[in-house]
């Protein structure tokens, strides 16, 4: 099994982007809401790759939404952030429900793949 190492450097202009140290080049899939984003850019970078994940319009409004970062072949769970918009409560248990939820829903993909008929 390959050994990953995601480092968050930086959230801007609806772009969230970190930083790979891989022995081998990464597949990398980001969720939201249960959906496979688009988009994601491995850019080669000192010794690594710079990844590249534009946030959906969606997920920049009220409430909390949670995005999820794994590694595609290992169903891995790499990082995730949550983005907290509206009106903020202290203290907010939103932001780990929705951290839940979103390890939930990887724990119900990687059941269904090992029930999934091989081929």
């Amino acid at each position: 099994m390959k050994e990953i190492t995601l480092t968050p450097t930086r959230f801007e202009n609806a772009i969230w982007e970190g930083h790979i140290l891989s022995d081998a080049e990464p597949s990398i899939e980001a969720i939201y809401l249960d959906e496979l984003l688009e988009g994601i850019e491995l850019i080669p970078a000192n010794g690594g790759w710079n990844l590249r994940i534009p946030v959906p319009i969606a997920a920049l409004s009220d409430g909390v939404h949670c995005i999820a970062i794994y590694d595609a072949d290992s169903d891995r769970k790499l990082s995730d952030f949550t983005i907290i918009a509206g009106t903020p409560a202290a203290d907010d248990l939103r932001a780990e429900v929705a951290l839940l939820r979103s390890e939930l829903d990887m724990l119900k993909r990687a059941f269904r793949r090992s029930m999934a008929p091989k081929p």
